[in-house]
C-alpha cells in the first residue's frame, strides 16, 4: 500500500473513532436527562372498596387507577385520596 492510502485510512479511522466516543457521550448524556426527570409520587397508601384486589396502578398528574382482580378501574384523585369514578370492564366472553 502506498503511503497516501496509510494517511487517508489513518484519518478514516481516527475520525470513525471520534465519532463513535461522541455518540456515546451524547446516549449517556440522554439516558442521564430522562432518569432525573422528576417522577410523580405514588400514593403511600390506597383504600380499596371491600374485597377488591389490586392488579395494577397507573397515574398521570391529576388522578390515579388501580386495577382490580375483579375487572374494575378505580379512578382516585391523588390530592384527596377519594375514589372518583369506578368503570367495570366486560370481557369479551
Amino acid at each position: 500500500m502506498d503511503e497516501k492510502t496509510l494517511k487517508f485510512l489513518r484519518l478514516l479511522v481516527t475520525v470513525l473513532t471520534g465519532t463513535m466516543i461522541l455518540g456515546l457521550l451524547v446516549i449517556i448524556a440522554l439516558f442521564v436527562i430522562k432518569f432525573s426527570e422528576k417522577r410523580l409520587p405514588i400514593p403511600e397508601r390506597i383504600e380499596l372498596p371491600a374485597g377488591a384486589k389490586a392488579a395494577a396502578f397507573t397515574q398521570a398528574n391529576n388522578w390515579y387507577a388501580v386495577v382490580t382482580e375483579d375487572n374494575r378501574i378505580l379512578i382516585y384523585n391523588p390530592d384527596t385520596g377519594t375514589l372518583l369514578q369506578e368503570v367495570e370492564v366486560l370481557s369479551g366472553e
